[in-house]
């Protein structure tokens, strides 16, 4: 059988790594499935572990101040009912018997308990499929944790995708991997923004993002970036 020329054999093989990472990132690239498969796992398990330590932390700082007493018992009471499961109630908002998350978020709005209850709350609004909603509370919520910053423009990010706004979630994935001093945390964002990239055929960028990786995160990447890097010349 005649060899393939040097050209042809390399176009074949680059055809051969699209369609293999087309078939392996196929979910990925699908906005609500990739938000499905990476946003919650981030969001919830890692926000709520996040979360339950700050919540601890929250309330020996400000406990001591009377102002903010009932708003503390307010957060605890939710983040009880969060870590429960109860996630309506841990939302709350409709009752002053409960006011949730999002009663806390509106009352203590000036407080850092509120804005954690805001934070909180858009992700449970985000997981109940209210995007605007989500985003909506997730954008009042501020820290000088910069790993929770860095959450903060993906969940926001995860919104705007669940409104099929993808540009702007891109900018925002793109503020999430700049946010973080954390190494892995920079290294999620950066590939789900080269992922999002891809998706919206914006190669230049997607490129860019993977060529960061492969730089300065492949411990974290296990050499897939390269793999990225050679889909973006073809797909």
């Amino acid at each position: 059988m005649a060899k393939l020329g040097k050209s042809a054999q390399n176009e074949q093989e680059g055809k051969e790594t699209v369609e293999f990472f087309k078939d392996l990132d196929r979910e990925a690239l699908n906005t609500e499935r990739f938000v499905e498969k990476y946003s919650k796992p981030l969001g919830f398990i890692f926000g709520a572990l996040i979360l339950g330590v700050l919540g601890f932390f929250a309330y020996k700082q400000f406990v001591v101040a009377p102002k903010n007493t009932e708003a503390v018992k307010s957060f605890l009471a939710a983040q009880k009912n969060l870590a429960e499961g109860k996630d309506k109630d841990a939302l709350g908002g409709k009752s002053a018997a409960n006011p949730g998350f999002i009663g806390t978020a509106n009352e203590y709005s000036s407080t850092e308990i509120g804005k954690l209850s805001s934070y909180n709350a858009g992700l449970l609004k985000f997981k109940e499929g209210k995007f605007q909603e989500a985003y909506d509370l997730l954008d009042k919520f501020s820290s000088k944790n910069k790993t929770l910053m860095a959450m903060k423009y993906g969940a926001m990010a995860d919104a705007k995708s669940g409104l099929n706004k993808n540009d702007e979630a891109l900018g925002l994935l793109d503020q999430a991997a700049s946010a973080s001093d954390d190494p892995y945390t920079t290294y999620y964002f950066t590939r789900k923004a080269g992922i999002v990239a891809l998706g919206l055929k914006k190669n230049a960028e997607a490129k860019k993002y993977f060529s960061a990786i492969d730089e300065k995160y492949q411990d974290y990447d296990n050499g897939m970036s390269d793999s990225y890097i050679e889909m973006t010349k073809y797909y």
